[in-house]
């Protein structure tokens, strides 16, 4: 049955709430990497609660149960083992607290035609007790096989860094069990914890989680462009290019221009991207 466009265009996904605290917040970084080495200060601001700050990828854990609230959408009869995220961004007026409870709601915003496949793009706003926005989430979902239904292609991409060498490079080591320990922040998806299932999307082993790679990214940029700044990343839109494999390292190169940093993101081993075209608004 194909996607009902005058259904799900503007649906409103269920609101609900959720809280965080220092654990919550040093969980979701060791995630992402940060705590190599143990004792470096810069590693530690991640890791212990004297003086904690917050990567602003974070903002994707909070909200993530109401943007898969999406597959139960009215009008969107698709089968979601063919669903892709294919691209992330988040929005920051500021800094993130370590401890808050907050409000999400969300919305379908954006449903474009791309001949093979639909993008649907869902929009979760979050607020805290005083309904102050937090930070805003838009995950692009790639919908194989439900295109063709004559609706707009959508927006471009993010565009492309720089033709010059890079002003940063990053190697991240991910460790053999990362992605394991990531899905502690929320997604459960077996594609990252059985061979198995993993098998069955066509990987021999399972693979690291997406918003796992974002977050690694994000760290890089903030501590090698951004002087470990985490108040200076003000909006950060990347597309996913590909997998990692947990045990693998990835090579995050950065240029910097005006107010922006593009990145990409590699695997040193295979060469392969996961990351990229990206760009990090700095304010």
């Amino acid at each position: 049955m194909p996607i009902d466009v005058d259904k799900v265009l503007g649906a409103e996904l269920a609101p609900f709430t959720s809280e965080w605290d220092e654990s919550r917040i040093i969980l979701y970084h060791l995630g992402v990497g940060a705590g190599n080495p143990p004792t470096d200060p810069g590693e530690l601001a991640y890791t212990y609660e004297a003086g904690l700050k917050v990567l602003p990828s974070f903002a994707t854990v909070p909200p993530f149960q109401g943007m898969m609230a999406v597959s139960q959408v009215e009008g969107l009869d698709v089968n979601l083992a063919l669903l892709l995220h294919g691209e992330h961004e988040i929005e920051l007026p500021g800094p993130i607290p370590t401890s808050a409870g907050a409000s999400h709601e969300g919305r379908v915003t954006g449903l474009y035609d791309k001949q093979k496949a639909a993008v649907l793009v869902v929009e979760v706003t979050t607020t805290d007790s005083s309904g102050r926005i937090l930070f805003v989430n838009r995950g692009s979902l790639f919908l194989r096989g439900e295109g063709g239904f004559g609706g707009d292609k959508g927006p471009s991409s993010p565009p492309g860094p720089p033709e010059r060498k890079p002003d940063h490079i990053v190697e991240s080591p991910t460790l053999p069990q990362q992605a394991l320990l990531y899905r502690l922040n929320g997604d459960r998806n077996p594609l990252h914890a059985d061979p198995a299932f993993a098998a069955l999307g066509g990987f021999d082993r399972p693979i690291l989680h997406g918003l796992a790679t974002y977050g690694i990214a994000c760290k890089a940029v903030v501590d090698a462009a951004l002087g470990g700044d985490v108040t200076k990343v003000s909006r950060y839109r990347a597309r996913f290019a590909g997998v990692v494999f947990p045990g693998e390292t990835i090579v995050t190169r950065m240029w910097v221009e005006d107010t922006f940093v593009h990145l990409e993101s590699v695997t040193s081993e295979r060469g392969a991207p996961v990351l990229g075209p990206a760009t990090v608004t700095v304010r």
